[in-house]
């Protein structure tokens, strides 16, 4: 495509984003504060008789522990069914035995359960070999909707602690969890289906077809309900792969026009969620500071991966091997720009969606996927998490800016004491703790080692510290040349994302709690405005002075050791 075409493409798609912020983020403020909709008169009678069916009285409040017990118990159950349905897969319909030939351990099923129950859809098996269409079907892309409502319903929940005043309650989880999953996913998921099916991605539960190619070698090919599959993947903001090369996968991905829109899809409700935000709060011009933070952050990393893989591999060109882009690893249907645009999408997004080899980029291109990720992806971010980890951010960047000033720091006209603290910085350090640690000990021990069958050195490092990272931030893209279906990674990297997704949303909950029980504080002279330039510059000098304090050194080890040669 080229330079200008990348910028082009590039422009173009932070523009779409831009332009959709404001529609979809009135239309989520309208779902989730019950205001009149288009779909009402549809989906009311519905969400009536879910209501009934579940013993549920949306008009219950609950306190955040209540709330975060709810969304536990929500989240542990569906990781139970969807065990279950893993493991009896072959009693059920369109089982074909002799393709299916990855054993469904009880590890690797209960890895798959909860990291699809989570959104982090960490896939450690192909698709095409493990998976039958049933179990794709109503075991996972089940727990893609639900799991994204329930993203959603923290967000919100949080959202209220800042809205109200003298209040115990932050909503009702199981109301909140039925309309996001009814009002949004559930009508986009249509509309995107049916685009995908337009675009040439298939919906049968046809036998595997097999095939001979132009060169007389025998193929099997896969088919499958995709479409629903692929879409719903991308706007909960999961990504698991139907097959094995997820998005590079023809019959995921057919076009770039098809690769444009499912980007979309992942970018466009994480960033409407800000808009929503500043009309919950009733201050939309933070919803929008905080959109255009999100945004710039974005667009730096994307200038700095495209750059990585547009100069090729350092060590290539010093040894006058290479002299041109990077294109290992990339998909030729889009491209060294499509391809990357793709990267920087899925890294900020929470989404382990890819249609290019992550493995393959450059040192300093992949550390940029992966320091989004350690950044607690605040760039368009997972649905409602990824607009609490900026906030949170903001948060520490007052509080510090307060302690120069001697003044007690506010946000939203809430202050942010000692106890608010506590839980911000049990919220930060959850990150190094569930990532460091383990990568540590995955480096050292022999079942750890085991999995690095490719790479060895630096390389080797930065495959082991991404599949934690990405396991944290509820993420699920890999380096592929990490094997990770055995015991080892399967228990490792399933206690890593249980702390990524529940011991996040606990302080941050406590925290929404926290602030609903407050009241008010007044704007006053000394109060610095959260809607202003100085407040981005320090969300952004905040979150980037904590991620180098932080994760330094052990880049310093893996892409930047890389990188440098060593």
């Amino acid at each position: 495509m080229g330079l200008t075409g990348g910028i082009i493409q590039d422009a173009a798609f932070l523009l779409c984003v831009a332009v959709l912020v404001r529609p979809l983020g009135v239309y989520m403020a309208n779902v989730f504060e019950r205001k009149r909709t288009p779909l009402d008169r549809l989906l009311r009678p519905l969400e009536t008789a879910i209501h009934r069916a579940a013993g549920v009285d949306p008009e219950s409040e609950m306190t955040w522990s209540e709330y975060a017990t709810a969304f536990i118990a929500f989240s542990l159950v569906g990781t139970l069914l969807a065990y279950g349905l893993l493991r009896l897969q072959r009693f059920f319909p369109w089982y074909d035995s002799s393709q299916i030939t990855t054993p469904m351990t009880p590890s690797l099923a209960f890895n798959t359960a909860l990291s699809f129950s989570t959104t982090t859809t960490w896939q450690a098996y192909p698709g095409e070999t493990t998976m039958s269409y049933w179990s794709q079907t109503v075991a996972l892309a089940a727990q893609n909707f639900l799991a994204g409502a329930a993203g959603l319903s923290i967000g919100v929940a949080f959202i209220r602690g800042l809205t109200r005043e003298k209040s115990g309650g932050l909503g009702n989880f199981w109301a909140d969890l039925v309309r996001p999953a009814l009002w949004v996913l559930l009508p986009l998921s249509l509309v995107g289906a049916a685009f995908l099916v337009w675009q040439g991605v298939p919906v049968n539960v046809h036998p595997y077809a097999r095939v001979e190619t132009l060169e007389g070698v025998p193929q099997i090919i896969p088919g499958g309900p995709v479409a629903p599959f692929e879409i719903i993947k991308n706007l909960g903001t999961n990504g698991g792969g139907f097959f094995n090369a997820n998005g590079s996968h023809p019959y995921e991905t057919p076009t770039p026009l098809a690769n444009f829109v499912l980007l979309l899809a992942i970018a466009c409700l994480p960033a409407a969620f800000t808009h929503t935000f500043g009309r919950m709060t009733n201050r939309p011009r933070q919803g929008w500071l905080l959109f255009w933070v999100m945004a710039a952050i974005f667009a730096a990393g994307l200038a700095t991966c495209r750059r990585a893989e547009a100069a090729g591999s350092p060590a290539l060109r010093k040894a006058g091997l290479e002299h041109s882009a990077n294109l290992e690893g990339k998909e030729v249907r889009f491209g060294l720009d499509g391809s990357v645009l793709a990267a920087v999408t899925t890294s900020n997004g929470a989404t382990g969606s890819s249609n290019s080899s992550n493995d393959s980029y450059t040192a300093l291109g992949g550390m940029v996927l992966l320091v989004n990720m350690l950044l607690g992806e605040i760039a368009f971010g997972g649905l409602g998490t990824g607009l609490i980890s900026l906030l949170l951010v903001g948060f520490l960047g007052l509080f510090a800016a307060g302690l120069m000033v001697g003044k007690t720091p506010e946000y939203a006209g809430k202050t942010i004491g000692v106890t608010e603290m506590k839980l911000v910085t049990l919220y930060m350090l959850a990150a190094p703790l569930a990532i460091l640690i383990p990568s540590a000990l995955a480096a050292c021990v022999p079942a750890g080692l085991a999995g690095l069958t490719t790479n060895k050195g630096p390389h080797a490092f930065t495959e082991i510290l991404f599949a934690f990272t990405s396991c944290f931030a509820n993420n699920g893209q890999a380096f592929a040349g990490l094997s990770t279906n055995s015991g080892f990674y399967n228990v490792a990297t399933a206690i890593v994302l249980m702390i990524g997704r529940f011991g996040l949303t606990v302080p941050a909950l406590a925290l929404g709690g926290r602030f609903a029980a407050q009241g008010r504080r007044p704007q006053t002279a000394g109060t610095l405005p959260t809607d202003s330039f100085p407040f981005a510059f320090l969300l952004v000098a905040t979150a980037l002075v904590v991620g180098a304090l932080t994760y330094f050194p052990a880049l310093c080890l893996g892409p930047i050791a890389e990188q440098l040669g060593k």
